[in-house]
């Protein structure tokens, strides 16, 4: 039998601390859990791809609308303390902003299916193209994030961070189309801005120059214009710092300053090429 926690315990301030942390920042246990299960919910609504159910009337499409509604709203009662009117009328305003949603993704997955070559059909890129998964789950948060819902817009966004690699703020504003090439490894932070036919590569981080807290509020993340390509690995920082409309952005290049319009920036590399001579008087390693 274990023994009677005693006051002269080694734990027993550990104890009373996390007892006290505990009820500072308690939390429902299945909020998260929730979260995730409207979020899968809403997707398997939107593509036909990911769901076993079939609709076969405006009727069958309105009832699973209203059940959406439903549930948002028994998922907004963990988190908000508005009275039950003010919160249904948050998951309204969120449900009726999904047919506009859906009108974007596959807006989105059309700019894939044609912009890239080995995509075999928009089917393909919805089911299996990590970058659309990305951006469709971006799309949902970032309704919710408009709404100024709490914690759930980056449940959904750090979802599809957990299963893409790819982690983009709800709070960017991204347009449509859009189009994430590969994707694992990108980064779009909060205030970031991304116009129409934008095309980004693995690896691109769109960030900060500061992450001092007293900037929340602050515009803090680049924007990106219309028709640009940004390719793997490039940084692009700062809340001022705007890539003009049809320019492209070389690979690993790193840029905290605006580039104008139709501009093509890239890190030169320089090659030498060593001769025989040179190479004899290197110290070689072999491993």
């Amino acid at each position: 039998m274990i023994n009677e926690l005693k006051k002269d315990s080694p734990y027993f301030d550990f104890a009373n601390k996390l007892l006290g942390k505990r009820e500072m920042h308690s939390c429902n246990a299945s909020l998260k859990k929730e979260s995730i299960e409207l979020l899968d919910e809403l997707i398997d609504f939107l593509f036909p791809h990911f769901s076993n159910k079939v609709y076969y009337s405006p009727e069958d499409v309105i009832a699973k609308m209203q059940l959406l509604e439903r549930n948002m709203i028994s998922l907004l009662k963990i988190i908000t303390e508005n009275n039950e009117n003010e919160t249904e009328k948050t998951a309204t305003r969120f449900i009726s902003k999904i047919p506009a949603v859906h009108d974007m993704l596959w807006n989105d997955a059309d700019s894939i299916y044609k912009g890239d070559p080995a995509a075999e059909s928009i089917d393909e890129v919805i089911l299996a193209y990590p970058g659309f998964m990305a951006i469709s789950i971006y799309r949902l948060a970032h309704e919710l994030y408009k709404l100024n819902i709490p914690i759930i817009p980056r449940i959904f966004t750090e979802r599809a961070h957990q299963i893409t690699g790819i982690d983009i703020h709800p709070g960017a504003t991204i347009d449509s189309p859009f189009f994430i090439d590969h994707g694992t490894g990108i980064v779009i932070g909060e205030t970031t801005k991304i116009g129409k036919n934008v095309k980004i590569y693995q690896g691109v981080t769109l960030g900060a120059l500061s992450v001092d807290k007293s900037l929340a509020n602050i515009k803090r993340h680049p924007t990106i214009e219309d028709d640009v390509i940004i390719y793997s690995q490039a940084v692009i920082l700062g809340g001022e710092t705007i890539v003009g409309r049809n320019s492209i952005v070389g690979g690993n290049s790193w840029i905290t300053q605006s580039i104008p319009p139709n501009s093509v920036v890239y890190s030169k590399v320089e090659v030498k090429v060593r001769s025989n001579e040179t190479y004899f008087n290197t110290l070689e390693f072999v491993i």
